[in-house]
């Protein structure tokens, strides 16, 4: 694409984006209370809802959106007046202060820079207050110059009352819709971070191979060449240097992920919120996949974690085992407690379960019950990661055949995994 494109493809989404602020503004704005005997001067919801939307969709130029906003809403107005059988001059001269309200609000917060203020409520909510005082008392003063009328006390005193409610009324919706917003950031980035912890546990187990795997190459080719065979030693020399590059692209690798897990911004979490991230995830994966499933949880004594990645890495995976495990119709039953210094995490389905025979190997890599519909078998290094998660707590993890289904059940040491507060 090139420049002139781009240019081009921006100027059209901000000129939709104004087009869309002006159009909802005018719209709302006839949702209106009269304060004062006569109809000209309004309160309407089209001031809440500009400021709520140039909150939410900033535009590029603060300045040209309130202009044309203000332009449009006048328009708008006068034309609805004329409609009804006012005339031109009398609409324009009704309608026209109500330019100045827009304006001087797209005005103020042009050179304060509305996006400073964003993460200080109070401070956002007292400009919003001071621009509407004065776009409020300007339109009102405009209007009874053009009447030939004066403002009382009283009604500037509504207009300042109007102003402090409407001001942080707006603010405080925006904040609902920004924690909102951030709420669903911090999950999905928390679903990332488990995963990607996930990842550098697996990866960190193929590094502890990958060396020894180096260290067998090396011995081989030193034997190879005593014992004379060049040719047989030459290949397993090679064969060493390519593992020894794989390894050091792999400590590459390794050491990049390992500076992303250290760097989440979440520092703690309680149980039940992690069990609900599990839930909502698992509940949309087995919409997925094609399962009527529904997902119970039981804390019998919530608490805060600091090691929300991993555990997050381990329930999910085992959830998501007993959700892909239903064979249907089924349900799966999350349970938490804490006994004998240990907190034990019991995840029950109603699932096809597992062969007795195949109760000590599930967690080694490589075993897989689930093939894709070419037949082909999944990795098996799921159940692996999960068990390496659980050692390198210091837990330990076993399985249940039920009579209909399978329960797992995680035992970590509180120590490891509780925050001290």
């Amino acid at each position: 694409m090139n420049t002139k494109s781009a240019w081009l493809q921006i100027s059209q989404s901000e000129a939709v984006r104004i087009a869309i602020i002006a159009i909802l503004t005018a719209l709302t704005g006839e949702l209106k209370v009269l304060p004062f005997a006569d109809e000209s001067f309004r309160f309407a919801l089209g001031g809440i809802v500009f400021f709520l939307l140039i909150l939410i969709y900033p535009p590029v130029s603060m300045l040209r959106t309130g202009f044309i906003t203000a332009v449009t809403v006048v328009v708008f107005r006068v034309i609805e007046e004329m409609w009804f059988g006012a005339g031109f001059e009398e609409s324009l001269r009704m309608h026209v202060p109500v330019f100045l309200f827009y304006f001087i609000i797209a005005t103020g917060w042009h050179f304060a820079d509305l996006e400073k203020y964003k993460l200080f409520p109070l401070r956002l909510g007292a400009l919003a207050f001071l621009f509407e005082v004065m776009s409020n008392t300007s339109e009102h003063a405009l209007r009874n110059f053009l009447t030939h009328e004066s403002m009382l006390a009283k009604e500037w005193g509504v207009l300042v009352g109007v102003a402090l409610l409407r001001s942080f009324f707006t603010v405080g919706l925006y904040s609902s819709v920004a924690l909102s917003k951030e709420k669903q950031r911090v999950e999905e980035m928390l679903g990332v971070g488990a995963e990607m912890y996930a990842e550098t546990m697996y990866l960190q187990k193929s590094m502890n191979n990958i060396e020894m795997i180096t260290a067998s190459s090396h011995d081989l080719y030193r034997k190879l060449k005593k014992e004379g065979h060049t040719e047989l030693s030459t290949q397993a020399l090679l064969i060493a240097q390519e593992i020894h590059e794989v390894k050091k692209d792999s400590q590459r690798i390794l050491a990049g992920l390992s500076k992303w897990t250290n760097r989440e911004e979440v520092t703690s979490f309680y149980i039940s919120d992690l069990l609900a991230l599990v839930v909502t995830a698992n509940e949309k994966y087995s919409e997925l996949i094609g399962r009527d499933c529904t997902i119970e949880t039981k804390v019998d004594r919530d608490f805060q974690t600091d090691q929300h990645i991993p555990l997050l890495a381990v329930l999910n995976n085992l959830t998501s085992n007993a959700v892909e495990a239903l064979e249907g119709l089924g349900h799966v039953k999350i349970t938490v407690e804490i006994k004998d210094e240990k907190v034990h995490f019991r995840l029950e389905d109603t699932g096809k379960g597992i062969p007795s025979e195949h109760e000590n190997v599930i967690f080694e890599p490589g075993y897989t019950t689930k093939f894709n519909e070419q037949g082909v078998a999944a990795t098996g290094i799921g159940l692996s990661h999960v068990a390496a998660i659980i050692e390198s707590m210091n837990g330990d993890i076993a399985v249940e055949r039920l009579e209909a289904g399978l329960a797992v059940t995680v035992r970590i040491p509180v120590e490891s995994i509780m925050k001290e507060t």
